[in-house]
């Protein structure tokens, strides 16, 4: 990228206005999490801005405006909802729920163990069954929680990383079984470890052999599964772990650039494998901010394509994405605050041009989602696309003196932060050295030093509070469906036949000690009913675990 491209960028000299009169503001300093807000944007502030450079029209380079031409006029976007708990049966009825009720794409929470790659009967997965997600432990819990559901007009988003590839063999057998081609598979996994190792920790082998195993994805499904997103380079955990939104973008990308150059090293064409990158990105709470935020990642991931890695078909330079509003935003104190909240970054969301969206549920403070509450948080994007007009036209916001100028200081301040990661040898050099994690912590402190001050107010927190305990939690896992799960993982063992499994971990441990793809002989293993927990033992056998510095 080049120096001069993105040296224009930011908030300029001149523009603005002091507040009439010298009138008395009632506070000191409005900021968002990247930006001093002026007190008014005028056309100083956009006096850089080239239009046919720097904004085009929706569908077009550098797609400020958007990926396509019409956006919602021609197509809503996916409206998902993350759902997962206990067993894959009581996941599959509410999978079914939402589903009867309007939503058009599915979107999978795994529990702990599964993420973790550890069987549910494994010691360490005592008392995590099926709390944070579905566990599923064999191809026999993805077949049961895909029952009934029509995979070949559903897209399913997969909530997974380092256990991602076992996953993704998971759900395209399942499919087989039901008729349904590889080619005709759509959906996403997250396959994105290295946000694992900056800011939410779920991970498990070394990042070079986690980068191996997201590269061996990527090569895979480009010449199998052609209509499944390789991965979703996630921004939404780095923003949930304190971040600003130039961070987000930042750290989302300097990991972006690692997964492509790890690509174009494998011998991976650009213009192939790039259009089935993904993002998945969080809609905080200002909603300027974050309409910005949107329209200036597009540009600059256009940029990084273009510049960095010559990429000249259009569906390799432009950032599709999914949203999800912020979870770290929800308050326990007077929750049903949250339901407004949602919307308002639901909207964010929409204005800024997300593909996919996932709203929470009101009661993700206190609980997993209720079925009450996540058909109303789904009813929050159905308002939104159907009553509100927002959908009517691409880009509703373009051109405001405002929006423009925080786009580009978005970009500007998201520019120089990738700039110093290159510095320091990239994001996984980054990584080990704890750049990202130190800025993220350093920002997650001092917005808390902030909500403490007043200086930002929460309300139902440090504002409106009033004296009232949190209501009952209304949705409760059931505590014998994790001796349920175990029974049925053993009984699976029991009755296989060990043979194929034990031929097929040897065959993943010899891939993984030299440069074969590691999928078929995970998908042998998978066919085979191996576990999650004795496929990621061959690999561990080989990889080793991920220690952080300074773990014991």
């Amino acid at each position: 990228m080049s120096g001069e491209r993105h040296g224009r960028g930011g908030a300029r000299d001149g523009g603005g206005v002091p507040a009439e009169g010298g009138a008395r503001e009632r506070k000191t300093s409005f900021r968002a999490s990247s930006l001093e807000m002026k007190p008014v944007y005028t056309g100083d502030d956009t006096r850089g801005l080239d239009e046919a450079r720097d904004l085009g029209a929706p569908g077009a380079p550098p797609f400020t405006r958007g990926v396509y031409p019409t956006m919602y006029r021609g197509r809503l976007w996916t409206m998902r909802q993350y759902a997962g708990f206990g067993t894959a049966d009581e996941t599959n009825r509410r999978f079914r729920m939402l589903l009867d009720a309007g939503q058009t794409g599915l979107s999978v929470a795994f529990d702990l163990p599964t993420q973790m790659g550890f069987d549910s009967d494994h010691t360490l997965a005592a008392g995590e069954v099926g709390r944070a997600g579905v566990a599923i432990d064999s191809l026999e819990d993805m077949e049961r929680l895909l029952a009934g559901i029509p995979l070949d007009r559903v897209s399913t988003s997969m909530t997974i990383n380092a256990t991602a590839a076992l996953l993704l063999a998971m759900y395209q057998i399942a499919a087989e079984k039901t008729g349904v081609a590889p080619e005709k598979i759509r959906g996403t996994v997250q396959n994105d470890p290295l946000k694992e190792f900056i800011a939410r920790g779920t991970y498990i082998y070394p990042p070079a052999a986690s980068m191996r195993i997201t590269t061996d994805i990527f090569a895979y499904c480009a010449e199998s599964l052609p209509s499944f997103n390789t991965i979703s380079i996630s921004g939404y955990h780095i923003r949930e772990a304190g971040s600003t939104a130039a961070q987000e973008l930042a750290f989302t990308f300097a990991n972006a650039i690692a997964y492509v150059e790890s690509a174009v090293r494998r011998g991976l064409d650009v213009e192939r494998f790039a259009p089935r990158l993904s993002f998945f990105f969080n809609a905080h709470n200002h909603l300027l901010e974050e309409v910005a935020k949107f329209r200036a990642a597009r540009r600059l991931w256009h940029w990084i394509m273009t510049e960095r890695f010559g990429a000249r078909g259009r569906e390799a330079a432009a950032l599709r994405f999914h949203a999800q509003t912020g979870g770290s935003t929800l308050t326990a104190q007077q929750p049903e605050t949250n339901i407004v909240r949602v919307a308002y970054q639901a909207l964010a969301a929409v204005l800024g041009g997300t593909q996919s969206l996932h709203t929470n549920s009101w009661d993700e403070a206190l609980t997993l989602p209720s079925e009450k509450a996540a058909l109303l948080a789904l009813r929050t994007q159905q308002v939104l696309a159907s009553e509100t007009g927002v959908a009517d036209t691409a880009d509703p916001l373009a051109g405001s003196f405002a929006i423009e100028a925080m786009t580009d200081e978005i970009e500007r301040q998201a520019t120089a932060l990738i700039a110093r990661v290159d510095e320091m040898g990239g994001a996984v050099r980054a990584i080990e050295h704890g750049f990202p994690q130190e800025e993220i912590a350093r920002s997650a402190y001092e917005h808390q030093l902030a909500v403490e001050s007043g200086d930002l107010e929460v309300v139902g927190v440090n504002t409106h509070a009033v004296e009232a305990p949190p209501p009952p939690a209304e949705f409760r896992i059931d505590p014998s469906l994790e001796p349920a799960q175990v029974e049925r993982l053993r009984a699976l063992r029991a009755r296989r036949d060990a043979a194929p499994v034990g031929r097929a971990r040897e065959r993943i441990a010899s891939a993984a000690r030299g440069d074969a793809n590691l999928m078929p002989p995970i998908l042998e293993a998978v066919r085979a009913y191996a576990t999650v927990g004795e496929i990621c033992d061959a690999l561990r056998t080989v990889f080793g675990e991920h220690r952080p510095a300074g773990a014991l």
